[in-house]
């Protein structure tokens, strides 16, 4: 795992341990970021369920002001510290360890708003409806912000959840990635 493009290509991830991750294959975060295109400057991005933090410092390298990586587990947190050690990235990071959705709720208190928001929960939890819940209720994506869900093929996401509308969908072998953006 490395980072694809922008200031820190080259670089080498560390991944969790263990099955309880599955960092995105470097074949779809290329092409999630050619389907993005340029990451403005000004971006802030969460990256929920972060795992290793891949997709963030991805995004990171890429030009984005900061980034959000929210896990739970004890593990990913330490990664996700050294993987953004190693990158030199720390100043531009904020690490939460937490429940995705307590996180989202205190995200929303704190009146902060994400450009971009990626998604990759544990597959045989239904956290993809709950978390965009979360996210319409507590308004932390901005106008024109985007949300980006990798989950597996045989999961169908509907054209509309929660005011949020499919934009895009793209298939890569067992994965997918399913785009949200507002739909008005």
């Amino acid at each position: 795992m490395r980072v694809i493009s922008g200031l820190k290509k080259g670089y080498r991830l560390k991944a969790p341990k263990g099955r309880d991750t599955r960092p995105t294959e470097d074949r779809i975060k290329e092409s999630l970021f050619n389907i993005l295109r340029n990451i403005d400057e000004k971006s802030i991005v969460l990256d929920l369920f972060a795992g290793s933090g891949s997709i963030g410092i991805e995004f990171l390298s890429r030009g984005a002001k900061k980034v959000y990586f929210i896990d739970k587990s004890y593990l990913s947190i330490k990664v996700i510290k050294e993987n953004l050690q190693h990158t030199n990235l720390e100043d531009k990071a904020k690490v939460i360890k937490n429940d995705s959705i307590r996180s989202i709720e205190s995200l929303g208190k704190e009146n902060i708003k994400f450009n971009y928001i990626f998604i990759d929960p544990p597959y045989e939890q239904n956290l993809i409806i709950i978390s965009l819940e979360k996210i319409w209720n507590e308004r932390i994506l901005d106008k024109g912000g985007i949300i980006i869900i990798e989950h597996e093929k045989e999961l169908i996401l509907q054209d509309e959840i929660h005011e949020f509308k499919k934009i895009d969908y793209r298939n890569y072998g067992s994965k997918s990635l399913t785009f949200y953006t507002y739909s008005s």
